[in-house]
């Protein structure tokens, strides 16, 4: 086979002088040049608010985050969406098709191989070829191999390679960004549920003591002691009360949908421990990352710098089609019209050859292609640093919201401690005989609405705080997804 070794040594040599790609040659950008989030400067804590003073340091994002919340009900349930959730498990299979399809397209990088065998009945008439001589039929046997070789010259085949890497890294941060919404969503999930929970047995507390005010009001009407309208205010309020407890169920239960449906499981299947909002502690010590290292985080803006490097490439690709292209190739064959002779002395037969093509005129079809791969270069950057603005935004938005969370939460436990105090003082002078029963009915109503105004702003507190772990990047990179390809780095 000494012109398949031919071709072999041509290619060699071709692979090793083919060292320039037309198109832009892509660099990552450069981080954002701020140095905080915040107009007027990052904060180093929150208030303290419920003994918690939440502090920010500079750390990376745990892959576990959720484990700070201190609850082995939360872990647990966790643990069940790791290795269940549908969409997680649909991202990781996507990832490991894109990285297939880069080894497939890696292969224009190798000599293409091919055999062939043939067998034909074949009629030859000399007269078409201006020869004297009676027409001949005769059966053609054809044995071998051949061999092709496409010198990547202007580098069009590297681009295209370097599209498909993209790609595959793309989706790799698709899987990140998979595992950071499931684990968003399933904490957020429980947490709702346990805040709904403590909202539905405060109401049903409030609807007791107004139904027993309604109660009392009523005798004193038919006694003639109060007027009619003072009980119709305490029945519309009892009313709106009872009112409010379908929609508070409504979102307990929807929650608990969401949590099975995120954990891999119908409705009818879900096995969702009870968690308490006493028993979710919030994380006093948060992470914090300097501007710079935002971007090498979060996995939104990683997807769109391969979304942006994907199109430098493409770029590359539609360049190198409106330029020569030239392929090495080489045939053996044996060939003999009887099955018998095919391995004769005489029956060998090989041609080795270069093509060289070059495009001239298209209709301005590959110009244009060309054209389109540059705007779509330039609005996948537009999309780049769009990403990135929106990834600050939120990041800034959070930590208002901590801050906010616990000058709101101080406010709401000063006010359920004075009238805790206030419902104290008139049970006392209830049993000193000096206050009515009304009246403590009354000041059990103040307290208990500021116990449930108390229980939504925890919650708040509590979810803006997993916000903030989703805003930083939400530790993926030391993640461990169930299917095995995982998005860490």
């Amino acid at each position: 086979m000494k012109a398949a070794r031919k071709v072999a040594c041509m290619a060699a040599i071709a692979m090793a002088a083919s060292g320039c790609a037309v198109g832009p040659d892509f660099r990552e950008p450069s981080a954002p040049d701020v140095d905080r989030y915040l107009h007027a400067g990052d904060p180093a804590a929150t208030m303290l608010a419920d003994g918690v003073a939440q502090r920010f340091a500079l750390a990376p994002v745990s892959a576990n985050w959720w484990r700070a919340f201190g609850s082995p009900a939360l872990d647990k349930v966790m643990e069940t969406a790791m290795t269940a959730n549908p969409t997680l498990q649909q991202a990781e299979a996507n990832l490991r098709a894109a990285q297939d399809l880069l080894r497939a397209g890696a292969g224009v990088f190798y000599p293409q191989a091919t055999a062939t065998a043939d067998l034909s009945r074949q009629a030859v008439v000399p007269a078409r070829l201006g020869e004297a001589g009676a027409p001949s039929l005769f059966t053609l046997w054809s044995l071998g191999p051949s061999i092709s070789y496409a010198l990547d010259v202007f580098g069009g085949s590297r681009r295209a390679v370097e599209a498909l890497a993209a790609q595959a890294e793309g989706q790799r941060y698709a899987v990140a960004a998979a595992y950071l919404t499931l684990t968003g969503n399933l904490v957020n999930a429980v947490i709702a549920r346990a805040a709904y929970a403590a909202q539905i047995d405060t109401t049903r507390r409030l609807i007791a003591v107004v139904r027993e005010q309604v109660d009392i009001a009523h005798a004193q009407v038919d006694a003639g002691v109060m007027a009619h309208s003072s009980e119709l205010s305490l029945v519309a309020q009892l009313a709106a009360l009872e009112a409010s407890l379908p929609p508070l169920e409504q979102k307990r239960d929807q929650a608990a949908h969401l949590e099975a449906a995120l954990t891999g499981r119908f409705p009818a299947q879900a096995d969702t421990a009870d968690v308490g909002l006493g028993s979710l502690a919030l994380p006093a010590d948060l992470p914090r990352l300097v501007p710079s290292e935002l971007v090498r985080q979060r996995p939104d803006v990683l997807a769109a710098q391969a979304r942006l490097h994907q199109a430098s490439a493409e770029v590359g690709v539609a360049t190198a089609a409106m330029l020569p292209s030239l392929t090495l190739t080489a045939d053996y064959a044996r060939m003999s019209n009887r099955g018998a002779d095919l391995f004769g002395a005489q029956a060998g037969a090989w041609s080795i050859g270069a093509s060289l093509v070059a495009p001239l005129f298209e209709g301005g079809s590959l110009y244009y292609r060309r054209g389109a791969a540059q705007q779509a270069l330039q609005a996948a950057d537009a999309d780049y640093r769009q990403v990135v603005l929106a990834s600050f935004e939120q990041v800034a938005d959070v930590l208002r919201a901590l801050e906010h969370d616990a000058i709101q939460l101080d406010a709401q436990l000063r006010e359920q401690a004075a009238a805790s105090a206030a419902l104290d003082e008139i049970n006392a002078d209830y049993r000193a005989g000096v206050a009515s029963y009304l009246q403590v009915l009354s000041a059990d109503l103040q307290y208990q609405q500021a116990v449930l105004g108390s229980e939504q702003v925890r919650a708040q507190r509590l979810q803006d705080t997993v916000a903030l772990f989703l805003a930083l990047g939400g530790g993926w990179r030391d993640s461990k997804p169930a299917g095995g390809a995982g998005p860490s780095a």
